[in-house]
């Protein structure tokens, strides 16, 4: 016998019994898992990463990729860890690159083989920064819709981060969908210019409820914290708390990254990732977004705002109602 043919029946040998064990399905699933890394400028927590982080999570529980992430990134730290990721060698750079447009962009340019999918409210860039944002503003009209039918003061108000499109747009789409239930109701908005300040949102909201609101939009932390204190109502954003705060968050317009991950993974996989606005997978059509259950709410909501609520539903979802979207700063309509 020849040394090739020895060394072809060992090797033969050694693909059996790895296959027998077990092994070669890990292995080639090792071998096929997509390196990631993600870049977050506030605490996984946070509603809107939190969002990205449970969605990459799961694709790597699923031993699709090798996930890698930073949080509390600040800005002015955001190009070096951005460039140190490009150059470890990682397939996919997931984040936020709204207050960074600029760094972030030019490092796509500089690692044109690296593929970025970047919160963004500008335009792709070709060849490879594909931006995405959470164009949830269909549930956030539902939401509306129900916090119009449980008002009793006919006073509503909205606790922003920054007046930005990515959060003026579910503002105004809630606002509307509260007047489509309630005519009659006024708005108080205020924004704390920060994505992370509990305490700071939540005495904007004790401000809003001293003026007569009884139900608030929770765009930020900390709002459904002093609903609570004071015995008034909210509406969640982009995750359900009602858990957290069950006699407090009546419904929450929910946020779905998967949609947009699970995309950007496949074209990275088959090696056709490119410049892309990634934005329409965050809608209801495409399952990037909802209207959670209304829980311990379900006999509390009156029975005509629910019906209200799940036809409008129901014509999003067939494409025959579209919510509006309004990137302009919402502004109060109480009195001051």
């Amino acid at each position: 016998m020849t040394i090739r043919r020895i060394l072809t029946a060992r090797l033969l040998g050694i693909c059996t019994l790895a296959a027998l064990l077990g092994l070669a399905p890990s292995l080639a699933a090792a071998q096929a898992r997509i390196k990631v890394a993600a870049i977050y400028t506030v605490p996984y927590e946070q509603q809107w990463v939190s969002r990205i982080h449970k969605a990459l999570k799961a694709a790597e529980s699923r031993g699709e990729i090798e996930y890698r992430s930073s949080e509390n990134v600040a800005n002015a730290d955001y190009e070096r860890v951005l460039r140190e990721y490009a150059l470890g060698g990682q397939q996919l750079i997931v984040g936020e690159a709204f207050a960074v447009e600029a760094a972030a962009r030019k490092l796509a340019r500089e690692f044109p083989q690296t593929a970025f999918l970047l919160g963004s409210s500008g335009k792709p860039q070709a060849p490879n920064f594909s931006v995405f944002d959470n164009y949830i503003q269909e549930p956030a009209y539902l939401s509306g819709m129900v916090a119009g039918g449980m008002t009793r003061s006919n006073k509503i108000g909205l606790v922003g981060g920054f007046p930005i499109p990515e959060v003026n747009r579910l503002m105004h789409a809630f606002m509307a969908g509260a007047r489509q239930t309630n005519p009659k109701v006024e708005f108080s908005v205020a924004f704390i210019n920060s994505w992370f300040d509990p305490p700071k949102a939540k005495e904007a909201s004790f401000a809003m409820i001293d003026k007569g609101a009884d139900v608030l939009y929770a765009e930020r932390f900390g709002v459904s914290d002093a609903a609570r204190e004071k015995g008034k109502l909210a509406i969640g954003n982009v995750i359900n708390t009602q858990a957290q705060y069950p006699d407090t968050v009546v419904v929450s317009a929910l946020w779905h990254m998967e949609p947009s991950v699970d995309r950007a993974l496949k074209l990275v996989r088959e090696g056709r990732f490119g410049a892309e606005d990634y934005g329409p997978y965050s809608m209801m059509q495409h399952k990037g977004s909802g209207l959670a259950p209304l829980g311990t709410f379900e006999n509390k909501v009156p029975a005509d705002v629910v019906a209200q609520v799940r036809a409008r539903e129901a014509d999003i979802l067939a494409g025959r109602f579209r919510v509006l979207v309004d990137d302009s700063q919402p502004k109060s309509t109480t009195a001051r």
